[in-house]
């Protein structure tokens, strides 16, 4: 997916290319490494090397996804390159193993920060268009 073709010493692959079409490129992408990363997990993959491959996924969907900045990114960040790796490290050094438990509940903090920042921005962006309104 990220490294079939080269051009010189740059290799790139057909992932960063489907995200060169809006919406679908990424769906199809993201469903094509998540239907791989199932596929390890029901053959003895821990759950930790699980978590860190879906995140890999889940990152280079979301950034992805934005226009101009998610093509570059597409083309240099290679998920399932690292995906790839992660597998090879667990299978033959004996890494990633146990629990997913750590990395889902800094990625469950993680996500409850970016809410609250959220929050905390949207009111005052309210605060600050009433007091546009007003004057």
């Amino acid at each position: 997916m990220d490294e079939e073709f080269a051009i010189g010493k740059f290799k790139f692959g057909i992932d960063p290319l489907l995200n060169l079409i809006p919406i679908a490129g990424d769906i199809g992408g993201y469903v094509i490494s998540m239907s791989l990363i199932i596929t390890m997990l029901q053959h003895g993959a821990s759950g930790k090397v699980v978590a860190k491959m879906v995140l890999n996924a889940s990152l280079d969907a979301l950034i992805g996804a934005i226009p101009f900045l998610g093509w570059i990114f597409d083309f240099t960040f290679k998920a399932n390159t690292r995906n790839v790796k992660l597998l090879s490290e667990h299978y033959t050094d004996g890494k990633h193993r146990g629990s997913a438990l750590p990395i889902i509940t800094v990625i469950i903090i993680i996500m409850l920060l970016v809410i609250i920042l959220l929050i905390f921005l949207v009111v005052r962006i309210f605060y600050w268009l009433d007091g546009l309104v007003t004057i």
